[in-house]
């Protein structure tokens, strides 16, 4: 038989916190999971962003940023190329650096991955549509 709470009782008397707020850690992050989130963040990723890259959740992104196992083996290549550095570089345990490969990060890069999927014929309309866009903007800026 399931014991029922009294209507009376509010939500905040049960849950000290809302349950979709982060509390703030208590420990120091380690250096691997550090590691990582300064890398997400230097490729101007979100956790959610970065997970939908490399076809991981949100909350597996952020168990790996909070703790000192590294990212699997078989998620390392695709999160390399989401991040622009190399592997080693994500299980390295020097300094970051701050050079990162050129080319388009985040939303830019899945749409992208996505035109190259076209017709040769559609990605080029789309390439000048793009280009176009790309110099009325420089137009407006200088």
């Amino acid at each position: 038989m399931q014991a029922r709470m009294p209507a009376e009782v509010g939500l905040a008397e049960i849950c000290p916190y809302n349950s979709w707020m982060a509390r703030p850690s208590s420990k120091p992050r380690p250096k691997q999971g550090a590691r990582l989130a300064a890398l997400r963040k230097a490729a101007g990723l979100s956790q959610t962003e970065l997970a939908k890259a490399i076809y991981v959740s949100q909350q597996t992104v952020a168990y790996w940023e909070t703790s000192s196992v590294p990212p699997r083996s078989d998620v390392l290549p695709s999160m390399a190329k989401a991040l622009g550095v190399r592997v080693d570089e994500i299980l390295a345990d020097g300094p970051i650096n701050a050079v990162r490969q050129p080319g388009p990060i985040g939303e830019v890069q899945r749409t992208f991955d996505e035109v190259r999927k076209l017709p040769r014929k559609q990605q080029l309309k789309i390439v000048e549509t793009v280009q176009a866009l790309v110099e009325q903007y420089k137009r407006k800026a200088s």
